[in-house]
């Protein structure tokens, strides 16, 4: 019977790591293919059957993994996440549970969890979300005080665009991704109100290119140091293998003197 190590170290073989983003890939194209009613009357039977043995292979390269680990597979986030994953696909998906079907594409989410490149812009992005938390208040801050302004401002010519808080925040979120604000919005208010550009240039330009290259500016420089981290980690791997190798050539030769 194959030791716990030998399967562990069989799990993380690059070939292995190859054969199920294979795997994921081939599963996404089938899940892709059952929304098509033409191509599932002609060959439904067979891309049900691929599906089956895609989540086949999902649980038992999980199960091995479980196996291999032993309680210490819960303390890596990424297992728990094939785990929950995996878990969904094999909910039952008649009855109440038939909306859960739709989740079975979340399986295609298991690349991140196996291409060290996704892992470590997915690492990036959940050290950015403190220093995100700050940027969004203050985002929030200036939405309401904008909202408020504009409601005040437009509201009783335009009551379709700022007629309430709630109206004005979506119009000002439109105006804020640049969808059609000019010429649909801001241009017929201006008709009415000329000196409007002053409020929307400047809530626009704070919300719009300021604030939001704050978050990029945020997201990149947590990407950089959790790469910074990886090779700090890889070095210190390699730093310590050089050791052993070190101190077993030194006992060899102890033992030949």
């Amino acid at each position: 019977m194959l030791s716990r190590q030998s399967i562990a170290e069989f799990l993380d073989r690059p070939q292995v790591a190859r054969f199920i983003i294979a795997v994921i890939l081939i599963n996404a194209v089938t899940l892709g293919l059952e929304t098509f009613p033409t191509v599932m009357e002609r060959a439904g039977g067979l891309i049900l059957t691929i599906d089956h043995i895609c989540l086949g292979i999902f649980v038992a390269e999980l199960a091995a993994r479980l196996y291999a680990l032993g309680l210490r597979f819960f303390r890596s986030g990424w297992n728990v996440f094939d785990f929950v994953i995996v878990g969904i696909s094999l909910l039952p998906a008649t009855g109440g549970f038939s909306v859960l079907r739709a989740l079975r594409i979340l399986r295609v989410l298991r690349v991140i969890s196996v291409t060290p490149s996704l892992r470590k812009v997915v690492d990036g992005l959940g050290r950015a979300l403190p220093g995100m938390g700050s940027v969004f208040l203050l985002i929030l801050i200036i939405y309401y005080i904008a909202a408020v302004m504009a409601t005040k401002l437009f509201g009783a010519s335009f009551p379709e665009w700022f007629g309430s808080l709630a109206t004005t925040s979506f119009t000002l979120f439109q105006i804020m991704t640049l969808e059609g604000w000019s010429g649909e919005i801001v241009r017929p208010v201006m008709e009415v109100y000329p000196y409007a550009w002053a409020f929307f240039v400047p809530f626009i330009l704070i919300t719009t290119f300021a604030v939001l290259n704050l978050i990029v500016g945020l997201i990149v420089n947590s990407m950089q140091e959790a790469a910074s981290e990886d090779e700090r980690e890889e070095t210190q791997a390699f730093e310590a293998k050089v050791l052993e190798r070190l101190a077993e050539i030194e006992r060899k030769l102890d033992q030949k003197s």
